[in-house]
């Protein structure tokens, strides 16, 4: 009787733990697969803190921020190094970055992510102040003599140096503002929502550019102003290219300013990823930023706090499953992953791109199915 019991018990066990993680990837193999990455980040550092070259304070940001988000401690010498580098990038006017970076406002949105996220003593609270400023200080809006019917109201770009605004630097802004404490009412979120919006292809009251209509699929592509861009392409309309990268970002744009799926924006974008749901390729691009694209992919998803997409042929999909079995695929012996099919937006770099992949996992984790 004892036995039978005990072969009961652990049959309970073994049933309960089908039940805990019956949504994402299998708990061991994902534990393997985020030590192997985090064995490889903490050996590929420099002496100085940083990681691929010592002025690259992007990349070295978004890795202390990978290795954070999936469980390594400040405590840790890798972490406490990094984290003394991220501050002596920092500058008089808030931005965290080299003195030569031309990409400013990118990297100082990172850093202020991994300072935050390393932040429980409140010991980076000056340096998180001084680069939201910054940041809030990029935006085109009236402070620049720019009036809300301007296609560049709202966004935000590489730097304070003119230029103009795009959707990917913009989405960065959005999320460094949210994660120094920004809530969706914030004045800066709104406005930036309405850039957000106008690089959607959709029209509509919120979006009246004059790309809006000519294709209308409700994906995103990269900048509605200065002639409109999207390495996608256009159609022979004129109208640009939507694709998976900056739709999914900016999905997870609009949600943080607080639209729910009523609003006809976010619908939209769910219709297009619905439609070219996959995690083979960032749609309408290929290979070119596929890790980029699993990073919004994953974050975007999550933050909609969806478990399931159904796709156009009505197949529902576990998304965190596919996409870190997907990963577990492709990663290297030595723990890292890399883009060996396209190189651009630095893909060819395997800091940043298992960065990318930490960050894409630890929205990927096994989720407990609902009672």
């Amino acid at each position: 009787m004892c036995c039978f019991l005990r072969i009961m018990l652990l049959g309970c066990l073994c049933w309960n733990a089908t039940v805990l993680f019956a949504a994402g990837p299998e708990p061991t193999k994902f534990k393997a697969s985020q030590q192997k990455a985090i064995t490889f980040l903490k050996n590929s550092q420099n002496e100085d803190g940083t990681w691929t070259f010592n002025e690259a304070a992007g990349i070295s940001a978004l890795v202390t921020s990978a290795l954070i988000e999936s469980g390594v401690p400040v405590s840790d010498p890798t972490v406490e190094k990094a984290l003394t580098k991220l501050v002596s990038f920092c500058q008089a006017d808030g931005r965290i970055c080299s003195t030569r970076s031309q990409h400013s406002g990118y990297e100082t949105a990172v850093a202020l992510m991994a300072l935050q996220a390393a932040n429980q003593s409140g010991k980076y609270t000056p340096q998180i102040k001084k680069a939201e400023r910054f940041l809030r200080g990029l935006q085109f809006d009236e402070a620049k003599d720019v009036k809300p019917s301007d296609l560049e109201y709202g966004g935000a770009g590489y730097g304070p140096d003119g230029g103009r605004p795009d959707l990917s630097n913009t989405v960065f802004m959005i999320e460094a503002l949210k994660a120094a404490g920004a809530k969706s009412d914030d004045p800066a979120i709104k406005k930036a929502l309405t850039f957000v919006s106008r690089c959607q292809n959709l029209e509509s009251e919120f979006n009246t550019s004059p790309a809006a209509a000519k294709i209308n699929d409700g994906g995103f592509y990269y900048n509605v102003s200065a002639g409109g861009a999207s390495p996608s392409g256009k159609n022979k309309d004129g109208g640009l290219r939507s694709y998976g990268s900056m739709t999914y970002a900016g999905l997870k744009s609009m949600i943080y300013a607080g639209l729910t799926p009523k609003d006809p924006r976010v619908k939209a974008a769910l219709d297009w990823i619905q439609k070219n749901y996959t995690v083979e390729n960032n749609p309408g691009m290929g290979d070119n930023g596929l890790y980029y694209y699993y990073q919004l992919f994953a974050k975007a998803l999550d933050t909609a706090n969806l478990t399931e997409i159904k796709d156009n042929t009505g197949k529902t999909h576990d998304w965190r499953k596919e996409l870190a079995d997907h990963l577990f695929a492709l990663q290297q012996e030595n723990g890292s992953w890399v883009n060996s099919k396209s190189n651009r937006w630095f893909e060819g770099d395997p800091n940043l791109v298992t960065a990318y992949t930490l960050l894409a996992l630890k929205n990927c984790e096994p989720k407990p199915a609902a009672d």
